[in-house]
């Protein structure tokens, strides 16, 4: 049973999260912060997003990265859903529930050029620019991540390890 700070009005939802890597192995995070609620401070976090009714995790990631990022990738670019969490967090004035699949995207180029011209309104005012990292500088950094336990759970990942994480109460 999750039990939930009954501080805000809650939706839940499914989401997909993407660990997209390029052909030099370093991962792409967005740089995030929520407008509504500056004592949050900002974050690193792995493009992604809600899955609309009738749509697939495959569908979903697909038109996340492009949405969020303009890259445009190929279902056979996209791995199976072998990271399951549920977290919740504060977000413009209410609280997330989600059950989210993670999944991986591996691309076959060095860092591809980001485009934020799909983002939605809101994620223009969240996002606060990309990065790519490599794994290294993700496990050593003392930056603030969401997942909050990427840097532990990223080599496991990586590794092709099916990974069923503790429900985390991220804020």
């Amino acid at each position: 049973m999750i039990s939930l700070p009954d501080d805000l009005p809650v939706l839940e939802r499914d989401a997909v999260r993407l660990v997209v890597t390029d052909d030099l192995g370093r991962l792409l995070l967005l740089r995030t912060h929520d407008i509504t609620d500056p004592a949050l401070g900002e974050w690193w976090e792995l493009p992604g997003g809600g899955i609309d009714a009738g749509e697939t995790h495959l569908d979903a990631a697909l038109r996340e990265l492009r949405e969020e990022t303009g890259i445009e990738a190929a279902a056979a670019q996209v791995g199976p859903p072998a990271w399951r969490r549920t977290a919740s967090f504060r977000y413009r004035h209410g609280r997330r529930l989600q059950r989210e699949l993670v999944v991986r995207v591996a691309l076959d180029r060095a860092a591809p050029a980001l485009s934020n011209a799909g983002q939605l309104d809101y994620e223009r005012e969240d996002y606060l620019g990309f990065r790519w990292w490599s794994v290294d500088e993700i496990l050593t950094r003392t930056a603030r991540f969401y997942p909050g336990r990427l840097p532990e759970l990223l080599p496991r990942f990586l590794a092709g390890e099916d990974i069923d994480e503790a429900f985390e109460l991220w804020s």
